[in-house]
């Protein structure tokens, strides 16, 4: 089965529906109950959790030989002759992205490509922002072949908060620039390892949007 077809249509990611359906039916049996003010808590729970799982439409930028950013967030490192966790016996380029709680934690395709790989790796659960978060926390490994026969390393790192990783697609799924990937629930950070001698047009500090912003030019 494709793993679109498990995804819905509206603008949320799948996994927040039974969050999302909970809050929503708690927040109902306190408004029935008369009681206002656990009510109004309860109503701006549910207003949170589903801001939080919101899955927002983005424009994906069409020029060729480019990546977009495959997460929302602020670009907290970018470091050179890096070595990816797995699939790459050589060293890259690591640009790292931090999601807080506010931003949209739903992942996407940085490039047109197939999946190679996918694995697992058990770890802590330090600040998600710290640069040995990388080496030590919980992460989802994933190769990306672009169309053009490159490899990508995305590495979705689970953070403080966030300790369930998801991803949709299984090897040999072909993804589009942009469409929605996987996420992590709570605020954590996504690094992706592009070959060194691509050009990295962002910098540290900037903010960027999943699907939207240029991060990287390939050659």
């Amino acid at each position: 089965m494709d793993f679109r077809s498990a995804r819905n249509r509206i603008p949320l990611a799948p996994e927040g529906i039974p969050f999302i359906g909970l809050a929503a039916f708690l927040t109902l049996i306190l408004a029935i109950l008369g009681w206002a003010v656990p009510a109004l808590c309860g109503f701006l729970v549910t207003a949170f959790v589903t801001y939080f799982f919101r899955d927002p439409q983005r424009i994906v930028p069409q020029e060729p030989d480019c990546l977009v950013s495959p997460a929302d967030g602020k670009i907290v490192s970018i470091d050179r002759d890096v070595l990816p966790p797995c699939f790459a016996d050589t060293a890259m380029t690591r640009i790292g992205i931090f999601m807080s709680i506010f931003d949209v934690h739903v992942n996407r395709a940085p490039e047109e490509g197939h999946i190679r790989g996918v694995k697992y790796f058990r770890g802590s659960f330090k600040a998600a922002q710290l640069g040995r978060a990388s080496e030590e926390n919980e992460k989802n490994c994933i190769l990306l072949e672009t169309s053009k026969g490159r490899s990508i390393v995305l590495v979705q790192v689970a953070g403080l908060i966030a300790r369930r990783i998801v991803f949709w697609p299984g090897v040999g799924d072909r993804v589009v620039r942009g469409e929605p990937i996987g996420m992590i629930r709570f605020g954590s950070r996504v690094d992706v390892y592009v070959p060194r001698d691509w050009e990295v047009v962002v910098s540290r500090g900037n903010r960027v949007r999943a699907g939207e912003d240029i991060i990287c030019r390939t050659k």
